[in-house]
């Protein structure tokens, strides 16, 4: 890695305990490498990290002592009520920037952290939006996003942005439109399946369309295949369990950007399996 470059590591979405236990478990194996095998920031998507719906205060301390420096979230961000008791004083934590106003918490933060390998300080920029499309009823991302990411270059030119949506149109939009306001990086979530559209447009913006999830191997986007199949196949309102296993998969994606321009030089997707 250059040292004119940062590395940032996103999990997509971390799906109950199995999910918990297998990013903190993956980032253990990774510190036991030699250098620089660990990034500079480490950023998750936590909004079914607690039993697959929302997120409880415990479990974000206990992600945050695991080394996830900044934690996004989606349309389960407030699935638990005590959220909107402590998201204010969670400094990690995002919750959609274009959620309804009055809305707890914030959608964009500037955060300072140390070169791995130099010791020298930089601001990264971190923006979470929702998608408006099957969604529900969720305002359309555009105008959020745009003033948000125009209110972070003004502080740096290092801008990292979570998008949570169902389509992948969506997505590819808001690639389009980042592309053009200066955004560095841009990783969608929601869909729990990683896509392999990792790429890099015009030189400049790093982009996946989906990350996937962390959490139980062979389950239905994280959940038992027994209450998945019930719930699809008699349409009757039965409930989700998370499922636990003790193998679970890794989905991520690195991202190298250069600290002067902002620009993504390298893009590389994780896709693994982890024995817990």
């Amino acid at each position: 890695m250059s040292l004119d470059t940062i590395t940032l590591l996103f999990f997509g979405d971390i799906v109950g305990k199995t999910g918990r236990q297998a990013v903190k478990a993956y980032l253990q194996k990774r510190r036991a490498q030699p250098d620089p095998a660990m990034p500079d920031v480490i950023i998750a998507n936590v909004e079914n990290v607690s039993h697959g719906f929302g997120l409880l205060e415990k479990h974000y301390h206990d992600l945050r002592d695991a080394g996830i420096d900044v934690m996004t979230g989606g349309n389960h961000s407030f699935d638990r009520k005590d959220l909107v008791e402590f998201i204010d004083r969670a400094d990690a934590l995002l919750r959609p920037a274009n959620m309804h106003p009055g809305t707890p918490g914030t959608g964009m933060r500037v955060f300072e952290f140390k070169h791995r390998q130099t010791g020298e300080p930089f601001k990264l920029a971190v923006i979470n939006v929702i998608g408006s499309a099957f969604m529900g009823n969720f305002p359309p991302p555009w105008p959020e996003a745009e003033r948000c990411i125009h209110e972070a270059r003004k502080a740096t030119p290092l801008i990292f942005m979570d998008i949570h949506a169902e389509t992948t149109a969506e997505k590819s939009v808001m690639a389009h439109l980042g592309l053009k306001w200066g955004l560095s990086a841009l990783v969608g979530t929601h869909t729990h399946v990683q896509t392999a559209d990792d790429r890099i447009f015009a030189g400049k913006l790093g982009f996946l369309t989906d990350a996937g999830f962390n959490g139980a191997y062979g389950s239905i986007i994280g959940m038992e295949p027994k209450t998945s199949i019930a719930r699809m196949t008699t349409h009757l309102p039965v409930k989700l369990e998370v499922m636990e296993t003790t193998v679970a998969q890794i989905n991520a994606v690195s991202f190298t950007l250069n600290l002067k321009s902002g620009a993504c030089t390298a893009i590389e997707r994780v896709n693994e399996l982890i024995t817990l």
